[in-house]
């Protein structure tokens, strides 16, 4: 039996909760009405009373989204969760209840507008502002900067007060900068436009530029115009790094598609026009096992680098023992021969996963940026990508020389008979090599995976450039592909803006067939009796 004074205390429990729950339902009643005046008016009253309230927040989104309907009879509110013909499928609001579809005559939408949406969005920044968790501050006090009115400054002198975020304070130092250039006396605005100088965010550019057309103060606009000034010169210098490293980022992805080429090629001298499939083969199976392990998408990447390489490397092997052990000494076959191989890979492929292109899901610690300042942001996929790109390449360097499998593969590289009288088997070196350099395209597909959709024709977009990589740097030579592949990445990157994405590879495709004239072996020439052959 429970006490009478348990059963009263709970009942004033459910009381008041019910009545908090109802007063905030019954505060948002304006929202019926059609006056957009009295939809701020409520917007600004539920905030400055219900703030501790989470539905608050609810209720502002599902409002800014275009979301928010009542009942024209009952006048309660309801979320609009999709639309079927004429039914509207709802849920209540306050208690998450998921009602039976109605017909669309029953409900009417809280309609809003560009000035409801502005305050909206700023007091959802406010509400979020003082939030326990750094990215939301954050996330809400940029909202914030793009929003700035004459209110903001109170609430950001008050932020600055209890915030310990460094970069929570870097904006809103920003803000209050930004807050008296617009708002500030005579001679706040002539510092705030000098200080504005300093920030590089297009809120900060956008605030001078709104100063130097509408004031009538030459002083005001002569210091707004150098202000100006000294932001585009910074951010065209941010550009210039920004272009580089994405320069760096393609590189890395040659560097790996031209890896293994440059192995196989170099030891065989075999024309593998089936180079590109070994890398569609690894990003098929990154999404093959995202798709068989769905709760596992963190680590998906992790794991599929290596059993990327393995399935790869057995296509490899089966292709060499199969077909191109019985071509060798006759490159225009073997070149015939691969060609028809990656057809037939690719139209396995489009049998069993179908011709659509399909998206492997990147990690969360993959996803995002590296904010430096507001010109410059390095995307954390593309940083990781460079990072794993060098450290395939010190780790191929490695095992081929510091193991007795890279010795052998030096040597038959070098002179394949002398190798061969030595007692080295250099069928089975072919095989190992081969499989080693479709292991490494399939690596490639992996990183591939995380910066493009994976389809049957991934591989033929880096077949042609990961052969003028190989030929650029030196048939054979790892230090050559590593800096054939930066280099040709980033001048491919410099010249895109100017000259367009075909006419860049055309331009580039031209440049390598000079330069071959003049050295014919490229950057670094491969060394040995076998390389006068």
């Amino acid at each position: 039996m429970i006490s009478k004074s348990i059963k009263i205390i709970l009942l004033n429990l459910l009381f008041f909760t019910t009545l908090f729950s109802n007063t905030l339902q019954e505060d948002m009643k304006p929202f019926t009405k059609s006056s957009f005046k009295t939809k701020q008016q409520t917007v600004e009253n539920i905030v400055l009373n219900y703030s501790d309230n989470k539905k608050l927040t609810l209720v502002l989104n599902t409002l800014l989204q275009g979301n928010l309907y009542f009942t024209k009879y009952k006048k309660e509110f309801v979320i609009l969760t999709k639309k079927e013909g004429k039914l509207y499928h709802t849920t209540d609001i306050f208690t998450d209840d998921v009602l039976e579809p109605a017909s669309k005559k029953m409900f009417k939408k809280v309609k809003t507008n560009n000035k409801l949406r502005s305050i909206i969005k700023l007091k959802l920044a406010e509400l979020n502002l003082f939030s326990k968790d750094e990215d939301v501050r954050l996330s809400s006090v940029k909202n914030m900067l793009k929003n700035i009115n004459e209110d903001s400054q109170v609430l950001v002198l008050k932020a600055l007060k209890v915030e310990t975020s460094s970069k929570v304070i870097s904006v809103l130092e920003e803000m209050s900068v930004n807050y008296k250039a617009k708002f500030g006396s005579n001679e706040e605005k002539l510092k705030a436009i000098s200080d504005l100088k300093e920030f590089l965010s297009p809120q900060s550019l956008q605030t001078l530029k709104e100063i130097q057309t509408s004031t009538n103060n030459e002083e005001i606009k002569k210091l707004a115009q150098t202000s100006i000034k000294n932001i585009e010169t910074s951010k065209s210098y941010y550009s210039i790094l920004e272009t580089a490293f994405f320069g760096l980022s393609q590189g890395s992805v040659l560097l790996l598609a031209a890896l293994g080429l440059a192995i196989t090629f170099g030891v065989m001298k075999v024309i593998n026009m089936a180079h590109g499939e070994m890398m569609m083969i690894g990003a098929y199976t990154t999404y093959t096992l995202q798709q068989i392990m769905p709760s596992f998408i963190e680590y998906s990447i992790i794991i599929a680098i290596p059993l990327a390489f393995l399935v790869s490397a057995m296509v490899g092997v089966i292709i060499e023992r199969l077909v191109i052990r019985h071509l060798y000494g006759r490159p225009l076959e073997t070149l015939l021969a691969t060609f028809g191989i990656s057809l037939i890979l690719q139209q396995i492929v489009r049998s069993v996963y179908s011709p659509l292109n399909q998206e492997v899901k990147t990690p969360e610690w993959m996803s995002g940026a590296w904010e430096i300042n507001g010109a410059l942001s390095l995307t954390y996929n593309r940083l990781y990508i460079i990072i794993f790109s060098l450290l395939v390449f010190v780790a191929v360097l490695l095992v081929l020389k510091k193991t007795s499998l890279g010795l052998k593969v030096r040597a038959v590289t070098q002179n394949r008979e002398m190798a061969q009288a030595m007692g080295i088997k250099t069928g089975f070196i072919d095989a190992m090599t081969f499989g080693i350099g479709s292991g490494i395209a399939g690596v490639a597909g992996v990183a591939l995976s995380q910066l493009t959709n994976v389809g049957p024709n991934l591989g033929q977009a880096y077949i042609v450039d990961s052969f003028m990589v190989v030929v650029f740097g030196g048939v054979g030579n790892l230090w050559g592909t590593l800096i054939a592949a930066f280099t040709l990445g980033e001048i491919n990157k410099f010249i895109e803006p100017a000259a367009g994405a075909v006419l860049a590879k055309v331009i580039i495709l031209v440049v390598i067939i000079l330069f071959i004239q003049k050295r014919p072996r490229g950057l670094f020439p491969q060394k040995g009796r076998d390389a006068e052959d």
